[in-house]
């Protein structure tokens, strides 16, 4: 059976992770609000707290970035968030605590203390970002901040000069607000390509996440990781079934 694209649980990612560096993806944790269209993003607190406790049970712990493209390390899991939203740090912290797990947040930096303006053009719930005194929490409990732009562009889309000044600036201002070296970049919608690579690469920064899916081995470049999104199971009848499995004694698993 192929590897569904989505991470809900670990049971039908056990084989694909055992063969390289798992990075996991998330956006927004929290009720997902009525009129929402991008649904996908939204996470809800419990299934967050389960996929963390169900990581744990089975011995998994926090991955590093910098080691994700290098030699498959057993029982390690990146989890990393998109754009800093408030509600990662209303619904995410305390299930990271209990769990044990770490994370990475990865900031547009011109929009700290303000809202996902890149998704309202497009006629998104507007929904807020965190300010620096909220980014300075996310980090007094142990976890991480990397770049994702200054404003969130389609950096293919930029001329060179601009796509520099989006990832190179907002690095500085990151460091600059809050006193450490930010070693991590995203790309914006998983937009990318060898030029804008380059140009993280000449920033600085010491890996790149893109949207790619899979998982990372030695063969595989820092700047080029892969991630899979994790997110709440479609209401498919294959996804059913497989839920039915999951938690019914008794029922044969695949």
């Amino acid at each position: 059976m192929a590897t569904p694209h989505y991470y809900t649980s670990l049971g039908e990612f056990r084989g694909l992770f055992a063969k390289g560096n798992p990075v996991l993806t998330y956006h927004k944790v929290g009720p997902r609000p009525r009129g929402a269209r991008l649904k996908g993003l939204y996470v809800s607190p419990a299934l967050f707290a389960r996929q963390l406790a169900e990581l744990r049970e089975a011995g998994y712990r926090s991955g590093a970035l910098t080691e994700a493209a290098g030699p498959a390390q057993a029982g390690r899991v990146v989890l990393t968030f998109d754009d800093g939203f408030v509600n990662v740090l209303e619904h995410g912290l305390e299930p990271l605590r209990s769990h044990g797990f770490s994370a990475i947040q990865f900031l547009v930096a011109d929009l700290l203390g303000k809202t996902n303006e890149w998704e309202a053009a497009a006629g998104e719930r507007t929904e807020p970002l965190m300010d620096a005194a909220q980014v300075r929490e996310w980090l007094a409990a142990g976890h991480a901040i990397g770049s994702h732009t200054r404003t969130h562009p389609f950096l293919t889309q930029l001329p060179r000069d601009a796509a520099r000044e989006e990832i190179s600036a907002s690095k500085k201002k990151l460091e600059d607000l809050f006193g450490r070296a930010v070693e991590h970049f995203c790309f914006p919608y998983g937009d990318w390509n060898p030029t804008v690579r380059d140009l993280v690469i000449a920033a600085g920064y010491r890996t790149a996440c893109t949207t790619n899916a899979g998982v990372n081995s030695a063969a595989d470049s820092p700047f080029e990781l892969k991630r899979i999104t994790a997110r709440y199971r479609s209401r498919s009848l294959r996804n059913l079934v497989a839920w039915v499995r999951e938690r019914l004694p008794g029922v044969p698993r695949r």
